[in-house]
């Protein structure tokens, strides 16, 4: 089979420059809305994944074992799981142990400021060991018995505030009094990145309860066995353990129903640009009808024809495919999004990017096949007769 020189599909394009405008504007927006919902999926799927450590093993109420901030254990627990269970990740005498408080509270960036929801966690020294992945790029920790506090790289995102209201030195408002900003941290993709961090003992007086919603600790030469046989023989403590990444995983098993949404919502979108598509090379297809027809008295087959017509819709796609991702790595790379746990970031990376060119690709198959077989159906003589 003889078929069509490349250079003529490049030439061709150029025929029409409003049409060739349209179709790069259309398939470069359709594109880059699937950019968006692939870049939403992977930034909420890392910031779920990585949070959790593989060692690390949470405490939580029985009953509790889907949200943290519904979980209440004794006070005690920490100091008894420390002494019961040997093989916990030890450094310089100190345990891998760390009691916490998680809370969703409103918070105010003055006395009289309306109301933010926020993310807070109490902490000890101690979580800093657990959590590797915090690391305080600021200021310094709170320290206990003080109204201070850390906030996370994307707090401000939580609150729904500019970052210059988190900056160190100024206050936020808890329990009806102000607190101190000490410190900044990071902890990138992952949720704490969009918490607000305060010593234990202060959070428990300020929300008037004892107990904590869970005990982290790192395991050594432990097993996670170990820990579980604590809960067991415990039963007056109602403890459950959970390894930490599969707490996480069942929390994207709960937002599957979001990423469903989103990705619904992507493909009714780029149906439409398809469909916008479609008309455009309807209509450059249409006006060339007697070309065509032409090309098939000359020899080419009509399935030549079809290949030099979608390698032209092919090219058209793939230039608004790669001006879209250069839009969307600038745009949605990093970009924060509020959810209940707090914030993360969008993610632009190579699968996205493997994604966003596969679409154009298929875009630009599916926008040239239906046109094509709608202008070469006609007889030849008809064709080159046509006006």
């Amino acid at each position: 089979m003889r078929l069509l020189p490349f250079e003529y599909a490049v030439r061709s394009l150029g025929r029409s420059p409003v049409r060739l405008a349209a179709s790069l504007l259309g398939s470069g927006l359709v594109v880059l809305i699937l950019i968006a919902a692939a870049a939403f999926v992977r930034g909420l799927e890392k910031s779920l994944a990585v949070t959790g450590e593989p060692d690390n093993v949470i405490l939580l109420g029985a009953g509790s074992e889907e949200s943290i901030e519904r979980s209440q254990i004794d006070g005690a627990t920490a100091s008894l799981v420390e002494a019961a269970i040997p093989g916990i990740r030890r450094r310089m005498g100190m345990g891998y142990v760390s009691p916490e408080v998680h809370m969703a509270v409103s918070l105010r960036l003055r006395s009289d400021s309306p109301e933010l929801p926020g993310v807070l966690r109490g902490i000890t020294n101690a979580a800093f060991l657990v959590h590797p992945a915090v690391r305080i790029i600021e200021g310094r920790a709170p320290a206990p018995g003080e109204d201070e506090m850390i906030v996370g790289s994307l707090a401000h995102t939580r609150l729904g505030v500019s970052s210059s209201n988190l900056a160190i030195g100024r206050t936020l408002w808890f329990d009806g009094r102000p607190w101190e900003i000490v410190g900044r941290f990071s902890a990138p993709r992952t949720v704490m990145d969009a918490e607000i961090w305060l010593p234990l003992r202060g959070m428990q007086i300020a929300a008037k309860r004892d107990s904590f919603s869970c005990v982290v600790l790192t395991l050594g030469e432990a097993e996670f066995a170990d820990v579980d046989a604590f809960c067991k023989q415990r039963l007056d403590l109602e403890l459950v353990a959970i390894p930490e990444t599969h707490y996480y995983a069942r929390l994207l098993d709960f937002y599957r129903p979001v990423r469903a949404m989103v990705w619904v919502t992507a493909a009714l979108i780029a149906m439409a640009g398809v469909f916008g598509g479609l008309n455009t090379m309807y209509a450059a297809f249409s006006a060339r009808v007697r070309e065509l027809g032409t090309l098939q008295a000359l020899g080419f087959s009509r399935t030549a024809i079809v290949i030099s017509l979608v390698q032209e819709s092919v090219l058209v796609t793939a230039i608004g495919a790669l001006a879209a991702a250069g839009l969307g790595l600038l745009v949605f790379q990093g970009a924060a999004v509020k959810f209940s746990m707090g914030a993360f970031g969008m993610m632009v990376d190579a699968p996205v990017m493997a994604f966003a060119f596969a679409a154009g690709f298929l875009l630009g198959v599916i926008g040239a096949l239906p046109p094509a077989w709608r202008c070469l159906r006609l007889p030849v003589p008809v064709a080159v007769r046509s006006e």
